[in-house]
């Protein structure tokens, strides 16, 4: 199948923790309808409650304000008895509410919205790691993808995307919620006193009373939607930037830490030049587009001033100006009714105050939804990779004492039509070990990774022997921040196995010096992936193998790094201690290794040439299993699924 997945025309792929959060309201509810809902809610009320009480508390400032500046103005009023006390005690009240307001309720409310933002935060980032983190290895088809071009949408810089973008999301949509819920109580409150206070003005007797109020909300309705309007223009094309701002600092980024892991061959080739070239060729886009950024932003601060200094001097204090004009309220009531309306203006003015902190918002919405719908693409590999060439791979599993089954696979690369390399026929039987040979780029790596379900184009079945742990080992070792004893039990749990276990795996593996580290996490402020050498990260594999004993063994140039002393050692070391074994090894040399004895280890040899693989028996198999795939009654094989297997399948 070529271009779009049409869902309808395909199975829905499985749910994942994810699978929700893929559109931008989704994400935004999704914490609110989990399991975790109780502490959701109740953190969402505790800043409901108190940004309803700093609503109310803006009408008590406003009124204090006038009553004071009533009574400044009538200091010097002969029926004022006692204007110095009457003056202090006004202005404590003002200066008590602005504690209680800015210190008391804003601050808890601070408080209580940072702890939703955390809270919100580490479960998103609990369900985006269940997903890509999963038996699927969906981690590896998301990024695989992605390198590959496959659909629309493949995201880039996901570790970014789950960081940055997850915590900057969450704050923002806090942000504009409270920002929300503020507009709808100054609304209620502030529309109430104004209601309350409201006069008859001349011109407008039809409206009675109401006509200051009226007024009043007439201002607003003109002033604060036209602008809002205009925010809206430019918070566009402040999110547009945002977007683009985040991916070219993803890419340089990106590109800085794929120097440092293979910095050592930029050092030895004198690369640094080009290298130098790259991150200034990169830098550029950063630049540029944090140019365009910059002038948006200052363009919109400018604005921003302007609308505030209008609405807080001109707007606020022109409703009431009528009926003052015409002594129809006292200037106290004045003051009052304009400090109303600059209240309810700067209210409903949030949107604007915050339009590029809701442009970021949508930007962050952006990729991680983004990401979530790449996460659930990806659930069914085959069908995922058949968006950009053949994928018709089957896996699926038989009575183990059959092996291994390989039938009819052709690997291709994207788009291409031609196999590279086509395997009609290949058994791999419980207890056999197979070298697998040929040319570099002849497509062993590639085999490999297609038993595994690893490899996205091509075609063919592969069936695995039921209830067997399957383990693979790759040339390049990685070794997450984590103490010994857990490198050695991956990818079990270190809890799983005992110490003692595992320091004999170690020993057994040529790492016996090690031992005595087995719970520390680095040696001499180095993480075991500094302190290791390429040759002692590959033993600490075969530590793994001897703890795990797995019944099916992929080597990937697994013993590259080894000296042949140390490859025949960890050849024995399989043999003694996973005894029923089946072994499928890719090593560049040209005839496999032999024992200490002179014994072989390889029963069978698979040579790649001219993209064909050939299997040829180069000893017998053992006695006993002889015996059992005789037997004139077979365990019939069961039936083959489109999914890939599980690497650590047990």
């Amino acid at each position: 199948m070529r271009g779009k997945w049409h869902r309808g025309t395909q199975r829905p792929p499985p749910l994942t923790p994810v699978s929700s959060m893929r559109t931008f309201w989704g994400l935004m509810r999704a914490y609110w309808l989990s399991d975790r809902w109780k502490e959701a809610w109740g953190l969402t009320l505790s800043i409901i409650l108190l940004t309803a009480l700093s609503s109310k508390a803006a009408v008590w400032f406003a009124v204090a304000s006038g009553e004071l500046v009533n009574a400044i103005a009538f200091f010097h009023d002969a029926d004022n008895a006692n204007p110095l006390a009457s003056l202090l005690t006004h202005a404590a009240t003002l200066v008590a509410l602005v504690i209680f307001k800015d210190a008391g309720l804003t601050g808890v409310r601070h408080l209580v919205s940072a702890t939703l933002h955390r809270k919100w935060r580490g479960w998103l980032d609990e369900r985006f790691n269940a997903a890509l983190l999963d038996a699927n290895h969906t981690h590896y088809h998301v990024q695989n993808g992605a390198s590959l071009g496959v659909g629309g949408n493949a995201p880039d810089n996901i570790d970014q995307r789950i960081q940055e973008s997850v915590k900057d999301m969450t704050g923002g949509a806090i942000g504009l919620a409270m920002g929300i819920i503020g507009v709808a109580t100054a609304l209620y409150f502030v529309g109430q006193k104004l209601i309350e206070t409201s006069v008859e003005v001349r011109g407008l007797e039809l409206l009675g009373d109401y006509g200051s109020a009226v007024l009043a909300f007439a201002a607003v309705a003109a002033y604060v939607p036209f602008n809002t309007f205009i925010a809206l223009k430019m918070g566009r094309l402040l999110e547009r930037l945002s977007v683009a701002m985040q991916r070219a600092e993803g890419s340089y980024r990106g590109e800085l830490n794929t120097l440092l892991r293979r910095s050592l061959h930029v050092a030895a080739a004198h690369g640094e030049g080009v290298q130098k070239d790259m991150h200034r060729r990169l830098y550029v886009d950063i630049d540029s587009t944090w140019a365009r950024l910059n002038r948006v932003n200052a363009g919109y601060m400018s604005f921003e001033l302007i609308y505030n200094f209008i609405g807080a001097r001109v707007v606020a204090y022109a409703p009431g100006l009528i009926p003052y004009m015409h002594n129809s309220i006292s200037l106290k009531s004045y003051v009052t009714g304009a400090e109303l309306v600059n209240s309810l203006i700067s209210q409903c003015s949030w949107f604007i105050h915050v339009m590029p902190a809701i442009a970021t918002l949508r930007a962050n919405a952006r990729r991680v939804t983004d990401l979530a719908e790449a996460i659930e693409n990806v659930q069914r590999p085959v069908e995922f990779y058949a968006l950009t060439g053949r994928s018709e791979f089957r896996y699926g599993t038989q009575h183990p004492v059959f092996g291994l089954t390989v039938r009819d696979l052709e690997l291709t690369h994207q788009g291409a039509t031609e196999p590279f390399l086509r395997a009609p026929s290949l058994r791999f039987r419980r207890g056999e070990w197979t070298f697998v040979r040929g040319e570099s780029g002849c497509g062993k790596t590639s085999l490999v990774k297609a038993l595994n379900g690893l490899w996205p184009h091509g075609g063919g079945s592969v069936v695995f022997p039921e209830g067997v742990k399957t383990f693979y080992a790759a040339q390049d070792v990685k070794l997450p921040p984590v103490s010994l004893k857990q490198l050695v039990c991956l990818p079990d749990a270190a809890e799983e196995h005992a110490d003692l276990s595992v320091a004999a795996a170690l020993h057994k593996a040529g790492l016996g010096d090690f031992i005595a580290c087995l719970g520390e996490e680095a040696r001499d402020g180095k993480s075991w992936d500094q302190v290791l050498s390429g040759g002692q990260k590959q033993k600490l594999v075969i530590a793994r193998i001897v703890l795990q004993k797995p019944g099916l063994l992929f080597l990937d140039e697994a013993s590259g790094a080894l000296d042949p002393e140390a490859k025949v050692a960890l050849h024995q070391a399989i043999e003694d201690n996973c005894p029923g074994i089946t072994v499928i090894s890719v090593m560049h040399e040209a005839t496999p290794p032999k024992s200490a004895s002179g014994a072989e280890f390889y029963h069978s040899v698979l040579t790649i040439a001219d993209g064909m693989a050939t299997k040829k028996q180069l000893l017998s198999l053992p006695v006993e299993l002889t015996t059992i795939l005789t037997q004139p009654k077979p365990v019939k094989e069961k039936r083959l699924r489109a999914d890939p297997v599980r690497v650590d399948r047990k």
